[in-house]
């Protein structure tokens, strides 16, 4: 090894994975995040993680190995400290003699190598894994275990005192709720929910969208762990037969990540759900966000405008945020005052005045609105309009030279027309401000680890056949270690991006049907967001039977 003690991204660079430019520009951001170089170049979609294993597997002769086909002797494990283990993420997986195979996502990590063999005493051997199955193997093999068994005993033994258990930050109560937290950050969870059921309890995460459970738990731990989410939110531990919302920030692994926390009374005991927003993550650009070329230019043209209404629409965890706060981003410059009103700040971005919506002081989107537009803006983002009053006041201000960006619940572009009008709004208001109106939904992506082409069978042809596509190929994941065996990895939006023209306009103030602003979209050429879907099925990023689930049959 003592041969190859060269920087990572110099070998990234010389095996032609990633330019010098790249290099640099992820340099900044790792001093700036404080996190490790190939991170920041997966994060920033300059390599993938299979491309990062293959360079260095192939430039330093190191092997790669796969985890989840490893049997990993307990013993072995108690090698080296969990603490140890997370923070270099690190896994011992067998012994020879006084040799230590070491999994490591950073074989070029030296530091971790020489802290691993002064612990253990032993000489190791690096072995390469990627970092996402490091980490569920040390979550697997480290992870709760010893904590839940030790509530489990204090249980069993009634030894335990409940005030000290769920405020004393070494108590295993507490160390098992923070780990159900910070494996939820390292999956990429973007809620836990903790099922009380009749004889078990259930720890459920929602990953790239759909539910799974993690593990079953002893009915009678359920209070112990619900009363310590309750402390952590400032909720009353003693108030059991009533719904209850709380929230806090939490520093995991250098980020800044909210915790929304809701509970609900149920027959079995009280539901906990956790939603977590990573308030660190980067944000996209505008084109990454999977817009089409026609979508995307029509988008950027219209955020760009000096006033006007944008609206994004869709049902609650369509990517609606991501898709405004990236809008944002791309229109931040110094000569531009941008003041947003939001329910959470769900981002914090440098440069950008925001403001937390807080209806306990009275603090609403209305009034939050109106205290904004003398404060002299440029562009306003409404995090949601939820009522009359903030429909309004948005379209005005739009007509007195804002641009307002903002989102609507809605199921397709159209609707928002018609739910505008619903609200209150006068059409001729709604048809002289909104220049256009994106409904999203978010699919989950093919994992590009383990894609492959196969041949479409007759139901997936009709389908295609029925929205004007012609295939003999489509491709999907076949389940490997990267996507935790599922096919997928990570999500990419769908979109129905509608124009409002002139004669849509005269449509909207003669209060048209749906359905006739949807047969004059289609004529001027809006894609709709069933056929975006299928087209990224086509081009293998989705496949057809995650559009359906997502979109149904009926969009």
């Amino acid at each position: 090894m003592s041969s190859a003690r060269k920087r990572i991204g110099d070998l990234l660079v010389e095996a032609g994975v990633i330019t010098e430019v790249q290099l640099q520009q992820a340099l900044v951001q790792q001093r700036e995040t404080r996190t490790k170089l190939g991170d920041v170049l997966i994060s920033s979609g300059y390599i993938t993680q299979q491309q990062f294993i293959e360079a260095l597997e192939f430039q330093l002769g190191i092997p790669h190995v796969q985890l989840y086909r490893q049997k990993i002797d307990p013993k072995i494990i108690q090698l080296i400290p969990q603490k140890l283990a997370d923070q270099h993420c690190v896994m011992p997986i067998r012994m020879d003699g006084n040799k230590l195979m070491l999994a490591m996502a950073d074989p070029l990590d030296y530091f971790a190598i020489d802290e691993v063999r002064i612990a253990t005493g032993l000489r190791v051997e690096p072995v390469i894994a990627s970092k996402d199955e490091l980490v569920r193997a040390i979550t697997r093999y480290y992870g709760l275990q010893d904590t839940i068994e030790q509530i489990s005993q204090n249980l069993q033994l009634k030894d335990l005192d409940e005030e000290h258990a769920i405020q004393d930050e070494d108590s295993p109560v507490v160390k098992t709720v923070n780990q159900i937290i910070v494996q939820a950050v390292q999956l990429g969870a973007s809620d836990i929910h903790l099922d009380p059921q009749d004889g078990s309890f259930r720890i459920r995460y929602r990953v790239d969208g759909v539910m799974r459970t993690e593990r079953t738990l002893p009915t009678n731990m359920h209070a112990i762990i619900a009363a310590r989410i309750k402390i952590m939110a400032n909720l009353n531990v003693a108030e059991r037969r009533l719904p209850q919302d709380g929230r806090v920030e939490l520093d995991i692994d250098f980020r800044k990540v909210d915790v929304r926390i809701s509970t609900l009374p149920t027959i079995h005991g009280e539901k906990i759900v956790i939603r977590v927003l990573d308030l660190g993550s980067s944000l996209a650009d505008i084109s990454r966000l999977a817009f089409s070329e026609r979508n995307e230019e029509i988008f950027r043209k219209s955020i760009e405008m000096a006033h006007g209404v944008v609206l994004i629409t869709g049902p609650t965890g369509s990517g609606k945020s991501t898709t405004l706060y990236s809008s944002l981003a791309h229109l931040n410059r110094d000569d531009v005052n941008i003041i947003t009103v939001e329910d959470p700040v769900e981002y914090q971005l440098e440069g950008i005045n925001q403001v937390h919506v807080n209806p306990h002081t009275g603090l609403t989107f209305a009034r939050g609105l109106r205290a904004i537009l003398r404060q002299d803006p440029n562009i306003i983002m409404v995090g949601e309009i939820r009522d009359t009053e903030t429909a309004e006041i948005s379209i005005r201000a739009a007509m007195t030279g804002h641009l307002v960006l903002s989102t609507l619940h809605t199921n397709n572009a159209v609707n928002s027309i018609t739910r505008l009008i619903d609200m209150g709004v006068e059409p001729f208001l709604v048809s002289s401000s909104v220049h256009c109106i994106v409904a999203q939904r978010l699919v989950r992506r093919v994992c590009g680890h383990c894609s492959q082409p196969y041949t479409p069978i007759d139901k997936e042809l009709e389908m295609l056949a029925e929205h004007g596509f012609k295939t003999d190929r489509l491709y999907k994941g076949v389940g490997c270690a990267e996507c935790g065996r599922t096919g997928y990895k990570g999500r990419l939006a769908i979109h129905e991006v509608l124009v409002i023209d002139n004669g849509l306009r005269s449509m909207i103030i003669d209060k048209r049907s749906d359905n006739e602003y949807y047969e004059h979209a289609l004529r001027q050429g809006m894609v709709p967001i069933m056929q975006d879907g299928l087209q990224k099925a086509v081009e293998g990023l989705t496949t057809i039977t995650e559009v359906f689930r997502v979109l149904g049959h009926g969009d």
